[in-house]
């Protein structure tokens, strides 16, 4: 078994997915991975849309700057936060902070047990709110921050360059 710095540093991110379905236990462990991410006081205020739908993963291409892969990909996890869950907590720090960082930990967990279980992933941000929450049928206080394509790699790339730590770390 890869270790967790292999893993971290083997995940990439794929544009191009075979059309092989994702068995329902590894879409099981890769959402359960999701779910046991940190979050501000433990609110949990992340929502998950499993999208499989081809008319719906459509949608959500188009609304992503017609980013195709997004349509091609077996399914898409549209990853969001409930915007009133996290408020009643925190107020507006907890909607314009929290819910932000809390759904990114829990999509870094989704990339990273996606890459180890051997399926490729693709964190895309890039798109208007206003249509995922369209095409989803969202309420205002339920915000899109992440679509994630998961399937089987058609792809495989090559690392990309790191800036070396002493360019981005200061010891004080």
């Amino acid at each position: 078994m890869e270790t967790l710095m292999q893993i971290i540093k083997g995940r990439r991110s794929i544009r191009r997915f075979k059309p092989d379905p994702i068995p329902e236990e590894d879409l099981r462990e890769v959402l359960e991975a999701a779910i046991w991410a940190p979050s501000a006081g433990n609110t949990q205020e992340w929502k998950f849309f499993v999208v499989r739908d081809p008319g719906l993963k459509r949608r959500l291409a188009s609304a992503a700057m017609e980013q195709q892969f997004l349509a091609e990909a077996p399914v898409v996890i549209v990853v969001c936060a409930d915007l009133e869950r996290i408020r009643r907590a925190y107020g507006e720090r907890g909607t314009q902070v929290y819910a932000l960082q809390d759904t990114a930990a829990a999509a870094q967990n989704i990339l990273l047990v996606a890459h180890a279980k051997g399926l490729g992933t693709c964190w895309v941000g890039a798109f208007s709110e206003v249509q995922v929450r369209d095409a989803l049928g969202l309420g205002q206080m339920m915000r899109p921050l992440a679509l994630i394509p998961l399937g089987y790699p058609a792809q495989t790339p090559s690392p990309r360059p790191r800036r070396p730590l002493e360019e981005v770390v200061e010891y004080r």
